[in-house]
């Protein structure tokens, strides 16, 4: 499933792109998505200029003077700017055409992502009661503690919850916690002020890293099939349960928490 990092590299990669150019026609192939795609997205778009690609959280913005497309690739989805008369596949659900002669093509095989229009400033349900982005200054150790207290869930569970900050997913958090020393099935009102402004600042290099890794065009991103690609940044834990920690040689524990794989290591996390 796109994370974070890979949706601020689609973000990254289609911005130069798209940004200032009009929308000649939308084309819906497949409105089915997780939610149905908004009925009348070409009236709103058809004319349009995106004036900016925006992502908040795993959401994407195409904004233009009317409102803005909101956008969520789902666990298989992907943006790829096109020649239009590139030849259409099975899960090409939707185009955006661009006055360049391109096309902004929407793909996605399993359809659980989601297109959305929103007029002007109106906002959505789905982004409404979400935490601050990781990589802001709304974001620190201090937050987090002050977040935690008397919370008894563990705190990998705790980090990875979009209200209290958003894009943490499964891989990042398994790395932030090694790479600050803390178990994964901790219970998050039970750690430090001290530890969690460590974790803060570990969960911002991990996810740094691994935007950098992403690169800032379609192709770091879009493999030659046309499926999302993921970072091949070297991951100290994650996928690695069972082989040595790479600090202590110890075999790594996996086990699941929260239903999702969770690998740590039991001498160097505590």
């Amino acid at each position: 499933m796109p994370e974070l990092p890979e949706v601020e590299t689609t973000r990254r990669g289609i911005h130069p792109h798209v940004v200032g150019r009009k929308i000649t026609n939308v084309i819906v192939r497949e409105p089915r998505l997780r939610w149905p795609v908004t009925p009348a997205l070409g009236q709103y778009l058809t004319g349009q200029t995106i004036s900016d690609v925006s992502r908040r959280a795993k959401y994407l913005f195409l904004q233009t003077n009317a409102g803005r497309a909101m956008i969520h690739l789902g666990m298989s989805g992907s943006l790829r700017v096109l020649a239009a008369d590139t030849v259409v596949e099975k899960h090409d659900h939707i185009d955006l055409r661009l006055d360049d002669g391109r096309v902004l093509r929407y793909r996605d095989p399993r359809r659980f992502g989601s297109f959305f229009w929103l007029a002007h400033d109106e906002s959505h349900a789905l982004i409404d009661s979400l935490g601050p982005e990781p990589l802001t200054d709304k974001f620190d150790g201090d937050y987090l503690f002050s977040q935690s207290r008397k919370k008894s869930v563990a705190i990998k569970q705790f980090v990875m919850d979009s209200k209290i900050v958003v894009g943490v997913g499964n891989i990042y958090a398994n790395e932030s916690l090694f790479m600050s020393g803390i178990r994964p099935d901790r219970k998050a009102g039970s750690i430090s002020r001290k530890r969690y402004q460590d974790l803060a600042l570990r969960i911002k290099a991990v996810l740094s890293a691994a935007i950098e890794a992403g690169g800032t065009t379609l192709r770091d991103f879009v493999n030659e099939d046309g499926n999302p690609g993921y970072f091949k940044h070297e991951l100290k834990v994650y996928g690695r349960g069972g082989e040595p920690c790479f600090t202590c040689s110890i075999l790594l524990t996996e086990t699941r928490l929260g239903q999702r794989t969770t690998v740590f290591c039991r001498k160097c996390q505590r």
